[in-house]
């Protein structure tokens, strides 16, 4: 019988990012972005062992309730992967996301210096934003291991679950896991300034409680670094806003206004040749003429400081997907499918 570790072992031979099990349907894999269905031969209590294998007693008890159940899930080699596994028509159901084994670095990501020297930033609010499956938590993982690396730091890690181990280095880092270590974000921020951290990993702002508390936590002095799912760097400050009520609005928009330091937006495209993937990036920075269109309530206009901006570091997810494309990373079609303004993103190339 095909056990659990095959079915990872061959994602990872097969460079695939993510597994899904269905009962009555034989794992799905996620490969580039695509999914393709293998041909392992199995039957539906097949389905459900591999399942059963990953859970504690705890996890059991929690689906069996009907709740959703979020964990990470570690090989005997050690080889980590992120699970959620749900109900769906009655049957049990998995989604696997497979983990780097090694803490990749900017460079083996692609990712610009601009991001080494807002991981310098001694305080202040980082954001990595993009859809789900967009690789933030690779980011701010290889943003957490340059910090560790190079700065004599406490990190101090709230994350639901733990998807990247860190071992301690220059700095030490402490990792709490949300229903392990903590009932949940909210309590874990309310603790952690006690707890003497000088970098706070927030591994989603999910609701006010804990966006109000990350961004307190930001004005008191420390490098906060969070993820929301949001596509662009105004839409990023809108979502936050919003989450206020309406007589605190502008209240947060100070707090934010004295916090940013960076929001970068991230979507994974497909490379041209068809071996792989990267990311291109939207960057938008804590300039004073950033800050000043927060506080003043225009963030329509951020669009325009970030297109002007590029001497700084900024640039646009537009702008951006163009560059690749001029570059032939990319193609057009691709980047036309992921462009955020389509008449924007055609204007470049003279077409209607």
């Amino acid at each position: 019988m095909v056990s659990l570790l095959d079915l990872v072992a061959y994602g990872r031979e097969n460079k695939c990012s993510d597994i899904h099990l269905t009962q009555g349907l034989p794992p799905v894999f996620r490969k580039n972005g695509k999914l393709f269905r293998s041909n392992f031969n199995h039957t539906p209590k097949d389905t459900e062992a591999w399942i059963f294998s990953m859970l504690n007693f705890k996890q059991k008890e929690k689906l069996e309730a009907n709740e959703d159940v979020d964990f990470s899930h570690v090989t005997p080699e050690g080889l980590r992967q992120r699970v959620n596994v749900y109900r769906q028509q009655g049957q049990y159901t998995a989604a696997i996301r497979l983990l780097n084994d090694t803490m990749p670095t900017f460079e083996e990501l692609g990712l610009p210096p601009i991001i080494r020297k807002l991981a310098d930033e001694p305080r202040g609010l980082i954001l990595i934003t993009g859809p789900t499956g967009s690789g933030k938590s690779t980011t701010l993982a290889s943003m957490i291991d340059y910090i560790n690396t190079n700065r004599a730091s406490h990190i101090l890690t709230i994350e639901d679950p733990i998807e990247y181990k860190h071992n301690h280095k220059k700095g030490i880092v402490h990792q709490r896991e949300v229903g392990m270590d903590v009932v949940s974000f909210e309590a874990a921020l309310r603790s952690c300034l006690r707890e003497d951290p000088d970098v706070i990993l927030v591994g989603e702002m999910r609701d006010y409680e804990t966006i109000s508390a990350a961004v307190t936590a930001a004005e008191t002095g420390h490098l906060v670094l969070s993820t929301l799912h949001t596509i662009g760097a105004a839409n990023t400050i809108d979502r936050i806003i919003d989450v206020f009520p309406t007589h605190s609005q502008q209240q947060i928009r100070a707090q934010l206004s004295s916090t940013i330091k960076g929001v970068v937006t991230q979507q994974l495209v497909p490379l041209a040749d068809g071996t792989g993937q990267m990311a291109a990036l939207e960057i938008m920075l804590g300039t004073d003429a950033v800050l000043n269109l927060i506080r003043e309530r225009k963030t329509h206009q951020l669009a325009s400081v970030m297109q002007t901006g590029g001497r700084e570091g900024m640039r646009t997810l537009n702008a951006d997907l163009v560059q690749l494309v001029r570059e032939g990373k990319i193609t057009y079609e691709t980047g036309l499918e992921w462009a955020t303004d389509r008449n924007e993103f055609n204007q470049y190339f003279g077409r209607k």
